[in-house]
């Protein structure tokens, strides 16, 4: 019997009212803190397995709380090319995990959650699913191919943002606004906030990259 997979959650330090309750999800998987998510992980009673960042949006007792409690985290630079999010997904994706998921990535300055949502194109693999998650959205990205999707009765819109100049022969099945073969360029609004009209629904497309978000009002 083949080794299971592990799976990763990455928390970064975006707003506490943006990120679902950790505890909900099972211990037994591998945490990594970024920065003042750090913080967000030893407050809810989750020791991180690895821990970095410059730890500059921590106060100093915060930032004492987190010297208490870990041992063996990487404290870098504030002047360095690689945000902290880069930097933990660099080390997850060594890891080899099945998935990693990430939260507090989204909300609050506008250039951290680009340079996070486009930043999963950069460690994209067929062979790890890797989503970002908020208590209103999901993204993840897509290569050429075809795929399944199910309904989720909490994030019910999903749309599709074009990442490259272009995506070649989109086609969208069980949707509400279905395509077939469609040429969707960088920019175009299309495939904002459609929805699934059965239990499951499918897309595929030949060529490009494909952000997908489903969200929720």
């Amino acid at each position: 019997m083949s080794e299971q997979k592990k799976i990763i959650h990455i928390v970064a330090g975006g707003p506490l009212d943006m990120i679902p309750e950790l505890t909900h999800y099972p211990r037994d998987i591998v945490w990594i803190g970024v920065d003042r998510g750090v913080y967000y992980l030893l407050e809810n009673g989750i020791k991180p397995d690895y821990s970095v960042g410059d730890f500059d949006s921590v106060s100093d007792e915060e930032w004492s709380f987190i010297e208490h409690n870990i041992q063996g985290f990487k404290k870098v630079l504030p002047e360095k090319d690689e945000t902290d999010m880069e930097l933990a997904l660099m080390w997850a994706v060594q890891e080899e995990p099945e998935q990693i998921k990430i939260f507090g990535a989204t909300g609050g300055r506008l250039d951290h959650f680009m340079a996070n949502a486009l930043m999963l194109s950069q460690f994209q693999n067929p062979n790890i699913k890797i989503e970002m998650i908020d208590k209103q959205n999901s993204l993840s990205l897509y290569y050429p191919g075809h795929y399944r999707v199910e309904r989720d009765s909490e994030k019910k819109y999903i749309s599709f943002i074009p990442l490259t100049k272009e995506i070649i022969d989109l086609s969208l099945t069980g949707f509400k606004y279905p395509l077939i073969n469609r040429t969707v360029e960088f920019g175009s609004s299309l495939c904002i906030s459609n929805e699934l009209i059965k239990q499951s629904g499918n897309f595929s497309f030949k060529k490009g990259i494909l952000l997908m978000i489903r969200s929720t009002d």
